[in-house]
């Protein structure tokens, strides 16, 4: 219940001092503003990570293009690894880390856009083994995370995962991907990029 206090003025009458439970709501209602902006901030913050993540894919152009893009980029940090000594313990857990982040980027923009649409012009045999090339980089780094990465063992496995990656990519660079570009209107082209891009952003 809020409570009133009274004070006298110059001429000896009460007057009412401000109600205490008033100001407390007051104070109360700041304390929510400034929570809330917070929460807005911090919101706004996470988009625009979100949106410098995934720029380089939309600014490559038509989704065959940033996908390209993306294959190259996963290489420079397959390079920045095996650049890495057996004492670079923290350096390779980043870089191990990033690559992680980088590859389901791109599988959920792949497996999510790509391959369906590779099924749709009938091509669901090598959109198939390319979604079931996924599951052994999934695989790979599943078990580069749980072995000690200053063993000589780790080194040998990321080099073998980057020569599996490696024939992924050209496949899908050689082969498929203008196969389904070629067969795609323009209108339908830039559907889905524009979708491609929506859903990278989603995990970015």
């Amino acid at each position: 219940m809020a409570t009133t206090t009274a004070t006298r003025d110059k001429n000896g009458r009460f007057k009412p001092a401000s109600d205490t439970g008033k100001s407390g709501n007051g104070n109360l209602g700041m304390m929510a503003g400034a929570v809330a902006g917070g929460a807005a901030l911090g919101l706004l913050a996470m988009l625009g990570r979100k949106a410098a993540i995934q720029a380089p894919s939309a600014l490559a152009g038509n989704w065959d293009d940033a996908l390209k893009a993306e294959h190259a980029a996963t290489l420079k940090v397959f390079d920045a690894i095996e650049a890495t000594d057996e004492k670079s313990t923290m350096k390779r857990g980043m870089l191990l880390s990033h690559l992680k982040h980088a590859l389901m980027k791109h599988a959920v923009e792949e497996e999510n856009v790509i391959y369906p649409a590779l099924r749709e012009i009938g091509q669901q045999e090598g959109a198939d083994e390319l979604n079931k090339e996924h599951g052994y980089v999934k695989q790979y780094l599943y078990e580069l995370e749980n072995m000690p990465n200053a063993s000589p063992e780790w080194i040998k496995k990321v080099r073998a995962f980057r020569a599996d990656i490696e024939h992924h990519m050209k496949e899908e660079e050689e082969h498929l991907f203008p196969m389904l570009r070629a067969q795609l209107s323009e209108e339908k082209n830039k559907q889905l990029t524009a979708t491609m891009n929506k859903e990278g952003f989603k995990v970015a």
